[in-house]
């Protein structure tokens, strides 16, 4: 029944992995948002926490470590590595 629920809120833009991923994310945390707005938060946290994962994107260090934190035990094949600019210059030196 919930993986009927969530099957709503996926993106249109959403390749088929980052759906599987966002949607185990959502459904790991689907008990601790039951509430007003609390599904809003939840897919605002899921969108970081694919953003991050999928696109590189950068997020306060708090930010990052809660919704790593609520993505434990999530395999995500084949994600991608981003390297910082910082980690080149310091490769270069």
């Amino acid at each position: 029944m919930a993986a009927e629920f969530v099957r709503g809120f996926q993106s249109y833009s959403e390749s088929d992995k980052q759906w599987r991923a966002r949607k185990e994310f959502l459904l790991q945390n689907l008990e601790r948002f039951q509430g007003e707005n609390e599904m809003d938060k939840l897919l605002a946290l899921s969108m970081v926490w694919a953003n991050h994962v999928f696109m590189g994107c950068r997020y306060s260090d708090e930010l990052l470590e809660r919704v790593q934190s609520m993505a434990e035990g999530i395999e995500v094949e084949d994600a991608p590595h981003f390297t910082t600019r910082d980690e080149i210059m310091k490769r270069n030196q």
